[in-house]
């Protein structure tokens, strides 16, 4: 699988430092390799070299490390590559990456979709109860978007320009009238929380656009704003997707990607340790160890 476009592509948006990050059951290997190579590596006719896509959202990265290991332990030579979301659904689209099981649907990732959904393989909902909006602490007494005024210096804290969330918020500030004079600033996953945690320690007002499952909702006391015209839509999936091709090259592995499904707590209890400052391939490593019987259930008829 040649990873070189995908690099140059990520670089062209300013991702270029995660696609160095790129990583795997070897988190340092070169995902320039071609995998017309891949056949030298295999122990069976099924290839063992796998490329998994996902953008770096602490939910994403959870999962991704998850099913990674999962796959690793069953001999695959895994390649984890963090991309920007609108690359992420493209590579998988092209055949640059082979799966993502980083999918919201129907609202987040909704043009992406759209966009991708006859060139990709939708295997179907890996977690269901997912939801986004805008986000605040419990403290603050304003309960629903059309009753902000100036809270906050009428700023909303977002995340990466292009994610599902900023999106959705952009069209709250157009639909929303009370929203006209305020401003969203992107930022990244990792600065929105930081700005989220220092504004709760001094128990200052922050708005932020917000996803669930995420471990700040285990760590602070929060709230979803009301939505009352819908803006960022109901209850969302999390859902699985490969590329056209895969079932027949790499069945197992297929197997293992279609069956992959786990709730909340199970992501959440990933997110809290990788939050704790466990490094991703060990915090899924250890949930893969205390969850074997619902591996079990992915893993089934696999050899």
């Amino acid at each position: 699988m040649d990873f070189k476009k995908i690099k140059m592509m990520g670089l062209a948006l300013g991702v270029g430092a995660m696609l160095a990050a790129c990583s795997g059951s070897d988190e340092g290997e070169d995902a320039t390799q071609s995998t017309g190579d891949s056949n030298d590596n295999a122990t069976s006719d099924e290839s063992k070299e796998i490329n998994l896509a996902y953008v770096e959202w602490d939910t994403e990265v959870a999962s991704t490390h998850v099913v990674g290991k999962v796959l690793e332990d069953l001999g695959y030579d895994v390649n984890l590559t963090p991309l920007d979301n609108a690359i992420m659904w493209e590579a998988v689209s092209s055949g640059e990456a082979d799966a993502m099981v980083a999918g919201w649907l129907p609202n987040t990732h909704a043009s992406q979709y759209a966009e991708y959904k006859d060139s990709v393989v939708e295997l179907g909902e890996n977690l269901t109860g997912a939801k986004i909006g805008l986000v605040v602490p419990a403290y603050m007494e304003v309960d629903s978007i059309e009753d902000l005024s100036d809270e906050a210096d009428m700023t909303i804290t977002g995340i990466e320009p292009g994610a599902g969330v900023m999106a959705s918020t952009e069209k709250a500030l157009a639909e929303y009238e009370n929203l006209s004079d305020w401003e969203l600033l992107p930022s990244s996953s990792g600065a929105m929380t930081v700005a989220l945690g220092q504004a709760i320690e001094k128990e200052e007002e922050v708005i932020v656009t917000g996803w669930s499952p995420h471990w700040k909702f285990s760590s602070y006391d929060l709230k979803y704003l009301e939505d009352p015209k819908g803006v960022f839509g109901g209850e969302e999936t999390i859902n699985t997707f490969a590329r056209e091709g895969l079932e027949e090259e790499m069945p197992e592995a297929f197997k293992v990607l279609d069956a992959f499904n786990w709730t909340t707590e199970d992501i959440e209890a990933v997110m809290l340790d990788i939050n704790g400052g466990t490094d991703p391939k060990e915090a899924a490593a250890k949930w893969v160890n205390e969850n074997t019987d619902k591996v079990a259930q992915w893993t089934e008829g696999v050899e």
